[in-house]
């Protein structure tokens, strides 16, 4: 007997409204949140909820933002103990030419031959952006700045950072070293999570070698935007003026990733909006727990009528608040099910939706099992079937 197919969608009331981690905004200008960089992404760190995003899965150039990914493997050695604070690495003329003062680029102000302590040296390239220290401790720890490159690579696979191809240790310009927003923002997180003591030297002001005084260039520092302790700016005429950014407020913590700003300026004035937006404009809110369930969903020739759909983990949402009452949720399936069903079994999607994102499918599991009916049960439902037509 042929199983009538069609699609069901039925409507889900809420009192509140929802977007779902991982929404992916459209990629023109939203407009509850207009902004000229042309990639953004804004993420709750606790829960990893993105709260908006722009361009943010696309490959970019990240200039120095890529040392958040330097200071990240040498992270990961001092954790492991391979690596200590107080190891010492000379200078050699490569990093000393490629970054030192007479590159004309970002430095830490190393001499050549010279030897700066890994503390220190973290701190140039943390603190001051300094080329000349990401390449010393690069070519200290894989032998050259190309090896090191590798390292990176290898710690992008393992976090799942799909979008990342390194060159360099720096952010030097290269047409294929790349990195997606979303993948710093995700980097940048895991950073703050895996390396907290490590993490509070993005915080520091300022850093002083060779008798040379550097700030930190975070455009948050003494700004109208309390609560930001990192993480790290990034220019190059290709990449333009980025920058990722993190604060905590009230126990809450978010991190933006932004980049293509056309100055300085308009890279401050930017980031202070956007982190002021992060915490006042956006909310995140929960949906559903693991286990609850959504809606039901008819069943074809099984003991039960229907079968209750269930979400299997915690579904929350990020967007901005003026987004709430532009918010649809829906159950969709084709149906009726044919039984027999096992719970667990994937036979629904919930689709969640709104102006200016594109719609969100999450799985939808049966939340219990139902038998086939009798042979006997299915020639009276067969009958019944073809009397109603």
């Amino acid at each position: 007997m042929a199983l009538p197919m069609r699609l069901f969608i039925s409507s889900i009331a809420l009192f509140l409204a929802f977007s779902l981690s991982a929404l992916s905004f459209a990629q023109d200008d939203n407009r509850y949140f207009p902004t000229p960089a042309k990639h953004l992404i804004i993420i709750d760190h606790d829960s990893g909820e993105i709260l908006f995003e722009k361009n943010a899965r696309v490959p970019m150039a990240p200039a120095s933002m890529t040392k958040i990914m330097t200071a990240s493997v040498v992270f990961d050695r001092l954790k492991s103990g391979t690596l200590s604070l107080t190891d010492e690495f000379e200078v050699s003329e490569n990093a000393w030419r490629r970054g030192g003062a007479k590159s004309g680029s970002s430095t830490m102000f190393l001499d050549l031959n010279s030897k700066a302590s890994v503390s220190d040296l973290l701190r140039g390239v943390i603190v001051q952006s300094g080329n000349d220290a990401c390449i010393v401790l690069a070519e200290a720890i894989a032998g050259s700045e190309s090896n090191f490159a590798k390292m990176m690579n290898d710690k992008a696979e393992e976090l799942g950072l799909t979008t990342a191809n390194f060159k360099n240790s720096t952010g030097w310009p290269d047409d294929e070293h790349v990195i997606s927003a979303y993948d710093l923002a995700i980097l940048s997180s895991h950073t703050i999570n895996e390396h907290p003591e490590l993490y509070k030297i993005y915080a520091e002001r300022s850093f002083k070698w060779n008798g040379i005084t550097q700030p930190n260039r975070n455009p948050l520092f003494g700004a109208r935007s309390h609560g930001a302790d990192g993480l790290k700016t990034g220019h190059t005429e290709i990449s333009k003026y980025g920058f990722v950014g993190s604060a905590v407020r009230d126990g809450k913590r978010r991190i933006f990733v932004v980049n293509g700003l056309e100055s300085k300026a308009q890279r401050r004035l930017e980031s202070i909006r956007i982190m002021n937006a992060a915490f006042n404009a956006f909310n995140s809110y929960g949906l559903f727990k693991s286990g609850d369930k959504v809606g039901s969903a008819d069943v074809y020739m099984g003991v039960e009528a229907t079968v209750p759909l269930i979400v299997k983990s915690d579904v929350s949402v990020g967007l901005h608040k003026a987004q709430r009452s532009d918010l649809k949720v829906s159950v969709q399936y084709k149906g009726p099910v044919a039984a027999p069903v096992a719970e667990g079994d994937e036979i629904a999607k919930l689709v969640i939706s709104a102006e200016g994102m594109e719609d969100r499918r999450v799985p939808l599991y049966a939340g219990a099992s139902v038998a086939r009916k009798s042979f006997f049960g299915r020639f009276i439902a067969g009958i019944l079937q073809k009397i109603r037509g």
